[in-house]
């Protein structure tokens, strides 16, 4: 490992890596906060259901799609430099979105904010290898993944509250508009102390891995996003054939630019990591739970007929759950050694099957009792919130720190690939289990199915973590994982 490529230990490391969370935390606020307004949008704007669907989908797909490409960027031009790019499109972005007068504007509002949060959003994450010594880095993963619990209850509540108040008569557009004066604050503040990092080389942009990776990615995500609402027409089906086809020509073209002394976007020697390749098979799992949200509020909805705050308020434990359990990871630790992410996997399926467990001794229509799902939500939280910042370092922590955007970028793309498989697959049992039918008894049934699908998922990863974690996380000067 070339120690220039690490940056010398600064005074100041924690408050950069603070600064640098907001590109971590406004992603994830934003994919929440707008599901909240899409009823206000809708009587505003006089959206269709496509339209609707496109508000959501425009920033999933193309955040999905661009986030290797803004991880890699990061390391040839700046960590820094990408996070500042990355924050000011996205508050330009959301401007455009708190202005929209007509639905097509707000979509590509939408479009623009998810190619601007994927060159803003793995820059946190990449630094962790490369401003913190080795006993930081663990706290620091930690405080990386209590940001995603915190955005997902901030986001929750945030959007009814802004809706709500009607601050300045702006209703829906606020939850985009108070992207501005955050990104001011920090922008101002932010400047001043955060100090660059990069991969220490002249090297460019490879253009044609960019492309083909976009290529790969859209070819499989917006099919799964999109398909099952439009009925799997010809076009999704053909696309996810081709995303194989895409992804062999995707490695093909990298290997041979590595081969020829090139710098790719993505690097095929950093496979050659011990256990990565697993690990990333971990995280195509981890995010079964992503559909989860959607299946418990039309649960409580429509089958227990709750209204959307009380429904909304059933969500709390599990985000206190996610927000304690990264905070714990260190006591966990010295009773696990480094098998703190199969545990938190673990717990998330015993969450599960409680949860199944629970509805069905339920009577139909009847609400769960709401002290023991309180805690099974909690349960469930907190284990995900155990899971993810050592899932994280399972990741991160195996390549170089030159390969740190690199390998951000692919772990948060597979999360979200990981979310849309979610949605399509467990989210296809669902839909098919209920069929036409509206009456609590089968959305119960498909529910409790699709919790079961869920557990599943994690449990497959929980299992493949095991055999993760028993391989070094250093990497390896044999792995030939330097950057040329």
């Amino acid at each position: 490992m070339n120690k220039n490529e690490v940056v010398p230990l600064e005074r100041r490391r924690w408050l950069m890596f603070a600064i640098l969370l907001v590109g971590a935390f406004l992603p994830p606020l934003d994919f929440f906060i707008v599901n909240v307004a899409l009823p206000s949008i809708q009587a505003s704007l006089g959206t269709s259901s496509s339209a609707e669907q496109l508000i959501i989908s425009s920033y999933a797909a193309l955040y999905a799609v661009t986030l290797i490409t803004g991880g890699r960027l990061g390391d040839l031009y700046g960590r820094v430099r990408m996070f500042f790019l990355g924050l000011v499109g996205f508050a330009v972005a959301s401007l455009l979105c708190g202005l929209a007068s007509t639905p097509w504007a707000l979509v590509a509002g939408r479009a623009l904010q998810g190619i601007t949060a994927a060159v803003m959003a793995p820059q946190a994450l990449a630094s962790v290898q490369t401003i913190f010594p080795e006993s930081e880095k663990s706290l620091a993963l930690s405080l990386y993944g209590a940001v995603f619990g915190l955005a997902a209850v901030v986001g929750q509540a945030l959007g009814g509250v802004l809706i709500s108040l009607n601050l300045m008569d702006m209703g829906w557009r606020a939850i985009f508009l108070v992207n501005l004066p955050i990104a001011l604050l920090v922008i101002v503040f932010g400047i001043p102390v955060i100090k660059e990092t990069r991969a220490q080389q002249t090297i460019k942009l490879d253009l044609g891995g960019t492309a083909l990776s976009m290529a790969m990615i859209g070819a499989l995500i917006v099919p799964l996003i999109e398909g099952r609402e439009t009925g799997w027409p010809w076009w999704a089906l053909l696309s996810l054939a081709a995303a194989p086809l895409l992804a062999w020509l995707f490695w093909r073209y990298e290997t041979r630019l590595h081969m020829a002394g090139g710098v790719p976007l993505f690097n095929p020697a950093a496979l050659r990591a011990p256990g990565i390749g697993r690990a990333l098979v971990v995280a195509l799992t981890f995010y079964a739970i992503g559909v989860f949200f959607l299946l418990l509020s039309i649960y409580l909805q429509s089958a227990l007929h709750m209204s959307a705050l009380d429904a909304g308020l059933v969500f709390l434990p599990f985000g206190a759950g996610f927000l304690l359990g990264p905070l714990s990871i260190r006591q966990f630790a010295r009773v696990f050694g480094a098998y703190v992410n199969p545990v938190g996997m673990t717990l998330e399926v015993v969450g599960f099957l409680l949860m199944a467990w629970l509805i069905t001794v339920t009577p139909t229509a009847a609400p769960p009792a709401p002290l023991l799902l309180a805690v099974i939500l909690f349960l469930i939280g907190y284990g995900q919130g155990l899971a993810l910042p050592t899932l994280m370092r399972m990741i991160t922590g195996r390549v170089a720190p030159a390969f740190s955007g690199m390998i951000a970028g692919i772990t948060s793309s597979t999360l979200q690939i990981s979310t849309s498989l979610s949605v399509a697959i467990i989210g296809g049992v669902f839909y098919t289990l209920l069929g036409t039918q509206s009456d609590a008894a089968t959305i119960t049934r498909a529910f409790t199915a699709s919790i079961l699908c869920i557990a599943a998922s994690l449990a497959l990863g929980a299992g493949l973590s095991l055999t993760v974690v028993r391989q070094p996380t250093v990497p390896r000067e044999a792995s030939a994982i330097s950057p040329t």
